[in-house]
């Protein structure tokens, strides 16, 4: 696989609006090299006949069922609260208008 120039580096920093100096260039190019040559060592790797995933085993959900049970009451909930509105906590603003 070739190498990733330089030139190659700036231009995708300048697509990214990323502003690189020289140092940095002549370090990069060669690191994003050995990243492309990893990648592509995987791709050879990587056989007709086996699906992609995006985990090595299967997963399964955890979370129980979303099923409605008693609760308390807007009332009961708000009865130990310092303070409430319109069945709402009430709390002390925090931002000014300029929201």
């Amino acid at each position: 696989m070739p190498e990733i120039t330089r030139d190659e580096v700036r231009h995708l920093a300048d697509l990214a609006r990323i502003e690189l100096d020289d140092a940095e260039l002549d370090h990069l190019a060669p690191q994003l090299s050995v990243i492309l040559e990893s990648i592509a060592s995987i791709a050879e790797v990587a056989a007709a006949d086996i699906p992609p995933t995006s985990h090595a085993i299967p997963l399964t959900n955890v979370f129980r069922e979303d099923v409605v049970r008693p609760s308390l009451t807007a009332e009961q909930a708000l009865s130990g609260a310092p303070a409430s509105e319109q069945q709402r906590f009430s709390v002390p603003r925090i931002l000014g208008d300029e929201q």
